[in-house]
């Protein structure tokens, strides 16, 4: 929405509590009805920035007006900013979040102006000995301009903003003088709509002298506008008694500070849970009161007599697990040999009695006997007919198993079985064991719930503290002690804390179980039935596919995967000798445009930015980029400056523009031109055209482009269309200009080589005492693909891209073998199935090359060359034959196959004409003629693709192919650009989703397989389509042929779709030989980062 400028003289303006003024809250280079409507009919409106200017020059001529935009209202007193001010997206996130903490407070005096409580004179609030307060939560987006009376909105000399005057009655007509406030300045809403929106939850509270006197005023609802939130009308409530009490302050860009301050009456605890967490002191109070149900278990003997009844008595139940554990840092360091567990906790249910009616025991490691204590309970935690839940169970499995105690008896994971059930909880706080059980919506399921427990609660909440500043005085920053202090320092606490993530779990696992069983299972489209005619559920599908793959990813996880830190230690002197190198060739040229640039740090985006776009406009706010700065740096030549007796740690060097227009297609989100090296390839690519240069190769730069990160904004206006104006005056400085800019690539390459792999698989952080590397593997994507992290062995460089050959560091150990299976166009064939295409059916059938029958059936120049035999469309060599006897269609029409190979991994997912011709650096609409032709002879996909999208729409979920969905609670309310997005993800799940069906399959027939077993394969990992194992190198062969038909047969020995899988595999001492012998282009992966899965225009 745009924004206006109303003065406020003589027309009464009424605005609403305050809004953060950034991006968040309104779309830029939109129209602005205001400015449009005060020019007139014919006038044309104007975007933000030229709103915000004219603003602005309102302020420099000193008159006050109001800044109004949808949903924000600055009075005449909050002046506009005038400053610089930080417009990262970082901080206008950081700002949103504080300000949609604060609560707005309207305070009135009796018989006179009443004051809002912001004053920005002298930072105080004027206070009546009878005040009334009217609280505004904070869903209120802005209230319209309208008048009361002959009242009008001004400020008084103290500059603070009054309210038209009212007069109190009694207490009990508190209520009737805040409705008739409240309907005043809803009844008069503008017609541009700028005040259609809502009030909600207005609660009175009135205080006298020393003796306060609380009523909650009760009045019914008050509809004020029309505007939904989150789907659902908002009206003006009384007597809801949903109030808090919180005292809040922001910072204003001019430098201001108001003091706002928000105080309510009584209110109802039941209903003011859900809004807000209950103060400490009464979580800590519900907390301890489960300590009377918790059996404490410090010694050996107690644990004998325990573990007795756990695997006898109530070995038929269902026990819930958990553990504590110190000295690890979960997010960098692998829980496999590392941590010590202090306590662990077991939940059996309200069924089990150990003692004194206690059904949860609570066992003390840290000073109860340490590891031998933990080792009376390993015929528990051994015996694979006792079933146990756990919630992330492969943290809690390896820290247990570092003692050398086996797990089994794995019955589910909550996390997974919470992902099973939803997958689009991003938004809803996640899958953490807190976010779930805090969740009334997920715990409804529960049997055993304590109804006085709140679910599982932040150890922050209960046990962090503020950090003491130096001043003595308490920070933001909230800090906690290590867990083995906690445990000693406060132990009922602590108790009940850890004793509570076990209780909470089994709570968990009731309710999701309930959840799943309620949820019908289709396979193949198709419901799955038993014999007796009833259908299977979820948690059927749960049973038989993902609790053994839970299992399988452990498994996984404990082998890992062995590293040759040597040959990393070799390449990383390597390509920090090779950085240097290109370092040096940048900033030598850009020495001969700004002297004090072969001093630069070429890291710095700040510095690159200023030298190669100084001066440039700020595409979102107009700001200039300064042509000119001093930077401070490190003195590595010691340089002793003129005044200077001696060198100095650091130096300041002046950096300036160079002096030439260079383009940008690519912008940060605050709106600068982005320097990655994504944008750096493009700027290349641009430069290389003026100099001609015909080594460039254009290919590499579609495949290297990545513009879907978040952070970047592509110039959608911009298309190659054979631009011949030039960027330099003469060839030669276009041809230097290149090839810095190339170098400056070279570095961003390398750096991200260096920080994403070469040193973070050299750490120790990530193996264990063998010195495999053991990441974690995850069922946490919505389309359900695995991922990896610490570290992300999924994400490997592409062959071509890999200079230092990482792969070659991942090997087998003496005397065994790797052996990489990998799936060719799994996500096409399973295409093919889902759509029922003929013409891709055809062509898988047929075999050979894909992408290239493809190009023959768009073009028909390509078709009759095959025809006539001009070309081969394959070609099998037969002893003594060295080359074909006429050229292969992918040499002689190596361009057209390019385009039919992107479109076979791009279009069937919704690739714009727009982003293709980006690509191809074509006219958009060449790039949409191609998408026709590509279409042409694939109507089935267009159905098939807006039938997900119906689906999507209709029922708000699509499937897979084993049945899994993927929820989509917006689309029924979703914007414009959201529901883009989910007709995206409605098209790319069951295709990405069913791929990942088929690999979990395949890793399930692997591991179930006795024959490699037998000849001691295991698996290690897996990439997306491929899978890699390790095993003794005298079986390879046999074992390669086991693998190849448990993949081409996943499920259970047979192939259910209608094209057969095609898989490869091959056998060697290290990763990357394998892949040079699959001869690997680039991963499927990248094409999907490459094409941002936008939404074809024709769907």
């Amino acid at each position: 929405m745009g924004l206006s400028t109303t003065t406020t003289a003589a027309t009464a303006t009424h605005f609403g509590p305050f809004r953060p003024f950034s991006p968040s809250y309104f779309k830029l280079f939109r129209p602005c009805p205001c400015f449009a409507a005060s020019l007139g009919a014919s006038s044309s409106s104007r975007p933000f920035s030229t709103a915000f200017q004219r603003l602005m020059d309102t302020n420099k001529r000193g008159e006050k007006k109001v800044f109004v935009s949808r949903n924000t209202c600055i009075p005449p007193v909050l002046e506009a900013p005038q400053s610089q001010f930080d417009s990262s997206r970082i901080s206008w996130k950081t700002r949103r979040d504080e300000l949609r903490e604060d609560k707005r407070v309207f305070s009135l005096k009796k018989n006179e102006h009443a004051q809002v409580g912001v004053s920005l004179k002298d930072g105080h609030r004027t206070k009546g000995n009878l005040s009334t307060q009217l609280l505004v939560q904070d869903n209120i987006n802005r209230l319209g301009e309208s008048d009361i009376g002959n009242s009008a909105l001004i400020t008084n000399k103290d500059n603070a903003i009054v309210l038209p005057s009212i007069s109190h009655a009694k207490n009990e007509h508190n209520s009737n003088v805040a409705t008739g406030c409240i309907n005043g300045l809803a009844d008069q809403r503008r017609s541009n709509g700028l005040s259609s929106s809502t009030i909600s939850k207005v609660t009175v509270q009135t205080s006298i002298g020393e003796a306060p006197c609380r009523q909650t005023a009760d009045s019914g609802a008050h509809p004020v506008g029309s505007d939904q939130i989150n789907g659902k009308r908002n009206i003006v409530s009384y007597g809801n008694k949903q109030s808090m009490q919180k005292k809040a302050s922001f910072q204003l860009d001019n430098g201001k500070k108001p003091y706002v301050e928000s105080t309510a009456g009584n209110y109802d605890k039941e209903q003011s849970k859900a809004e807000d967490p209950p103060p400490v002191e009464e979580i800590l109070e519900k907390l301890t009161s489960i300590y009377g149900n918790i059996l404490v278990i410090d010694n050996v003997c107690m644990a004998k007599e325990v573990v007795t009844k756990l695997t006898n008595q109530y070995r038929h139940l269902v026990h819930a697990c958990d553990t504590e554990v110190a000295r690890i840092d979960v997010k960098q360091e692998t829980p496999v040999d590392h941590g010590e567990i202090i306590c662990f906790s077991i939940y059996s249910g309200p069924e089990a009695d150990f003692g004194d009616g206690k059904s949860c025991i609570w066992v003390d490691v840290l000073d109860g006997g340490g590891s031998d204590l933990l080792a009376e309970f390993d015929p528990f935690f051994r015996d694979a007919s006792i079933r146990k839940v756990w919630h992330n169970y492969s943290f809690d499995k390896h820290v247990i198993e570092n003692y050398g105690i086996s797990v089994l008896g794995f019955h589910a994971d909550t996390m997974h079985m919470a992902r099973l059930w939803d997958s689009s909880r991003r938004t809803e706080g996640g899958y953490s064991l807190e976010a779930l059980t805090g969740d009334k919506n997920v715990m409804k399921g529960a049997k055993s719930n304590y109804e006085q427990l709140i679910g599982k609660v932040s150890m922050k909440q209960i046990f962090g503290k503020k950090k003491v500043k130096k001043d003595g005085s308490e920070g933001k920053i909230i800090t906690l002690a290590p867990v083995e202090e906690l445990q000693k320092e406060k132990r009922l606490q602590w108790i009940c804390y850890s004793a509570l993530d076990a209780i909470s779990t089994l709570q968990l696992y009731e309710s999701l179980k309930s959840y799943l069983c309620e949820m019908q299972w289709k396979y193949n489209g198709e419901l799955v039935c038993m014999n007796n005619g009833n259908c299977k559920s979820m948690y059927d599908f749960y049973e038989e596919y993902w609790q053994p793959f839970g299992e399988l990813l452990v498994g996984m996880e404990t082998e890992g995967m062995l590293v040759d830190r040597a040959y990393l230690a070799e390449m990383e002197k390597v390509a920090k000798a090779e950085r240097e190198i290109a370092v040096n060739k940048f900033c030598d040229w850009a020495s001969n445009y700004c002297m004090d640039a072969k001093y630069m740090n070429v890291g710095s985006d700040t510095q690159l930015r200023l030298l190669l776009y100084g001066g440039i406009e700020n595409r979102k706010d107009g700001r200039q980029l300064e042509e000119a700065k001093v930077f401070q740096v490190p003195n590595v030549d010691k340089v002793i400056e003129e005044g200077k007796k001696s060198a100095t740690k650091y130096r300041n060097i002046r950096l300036h523009h160079i002096g030439v227009d260079l383009p940008a297609e690519i912008y940060t989100a605050s709106g600068w031109p982005s320097v990655s090296g994504d944008a750096l390839k493009i700027l290349a690519a641009r430069i290389s055209e003026q100099c001609d240069l015909t080594n460039y190769s254009a290919d590499s730069l579609d495949d290297a482009v990545d513009c879907s990160s978040e952070s970047m904004v592509v110039d959608d206006t911009f298309a190659y269309e054979n631009d011949t104006s030039k960027i330099f005056r003469t060839q030669e400085e276009a041809s230097e200009a290149y090839q810095a800019i190339t170098a400056l690539c070279e570095v961003c390459s390398i750096d991200s080589l260096i920080s994403n792999f070469i040193l973070p698989l050299q750490g120790s952080n990530i193996s264990g005492k063998s010195g495999h590397i053991h990441c974690s593997l995850n069922i946490n994507t919505e389309t359900g693909r695995l991922s990896a992290r610490r570290p992300n062995l999924q994400n490997q460089p592409a062959l071509e891209k890999d200079r230092y050959k990482i792969r070659q560091a991942f090997i087998a150990a003496p005397g065994n073998s790797l052996i990489v299976a990998d799936y060719g166009q799994l996500e096409l064939r399973i295409l093919a199935h889902l759509s029922n295409c003929k013409s891709m059916l055809d062509a898988f059938k047929a075999g050979g090359d894909f992408h290239s029958r493809t190009a023959m059936n768009m073009y028909a120049h390509i078709r009759d060359a095959v025809e006539k035999k001009q070309v081969l469309l394959e070609w099998h060599p037969q002893p003594g034959e060295d080359k074909p006897p006429v050229p292969l269609l992918k040499d002689a029409f190596g361009s057209e196959r390019r385009k039919a190979k992107m479109l076979n991994f791009s279009i069937a997912y919704g690739k714009t004409p727009m982003g293709l011709a980006r690509d191809w650096k074509v006219s958009v609409e060449e790039a949409e003629e191609t998408v026709n032709l590509w279409y042409k002879e694939r109507q089935e996909v267009l159905k098939w693709q807006q039938a997900r999208k119906e689906e999507a729409k209709k029922f708000g979920l699509v499937h897979t192919l084993l049945g899994r969905s993927r929820r989509f609670p917006l689309m029924k309310n979703a914007s414009r650009a959201i529901r883009n997005h989910i007709e995206r993800a409605a098209i790319n799940t069951p295709v990405q989703g069913s791929a990942a069906d088929v690999a979990m399959c395949a890793m399930l027939e692997i591991s179930k397989n006795t024959r490699l077993k037998g000849l001691g394969w295991r698996l290690l990992l897996q990439v997306h389509d491929e899978v890699i194992l390790e095993g003794p190198t005298e079986s390879a062969e046999i074992a390669k042929a086991i693998v190849v038909d448990c993949m081409s047969k996943p499920f259970d020995g047979t192939n259910i779709l209608k094209v057969d899988l095609s898989v490869d595999a091959k056998c060697a001492l290290n990763w990357e030989l394998v892949k040079r012998q699959l001869g690997a282009s680039l991963p499927v992966l990248q094409f999907f980062l490459l094409v941002g899965l936008c939404c074809s225009n024709h769907c």
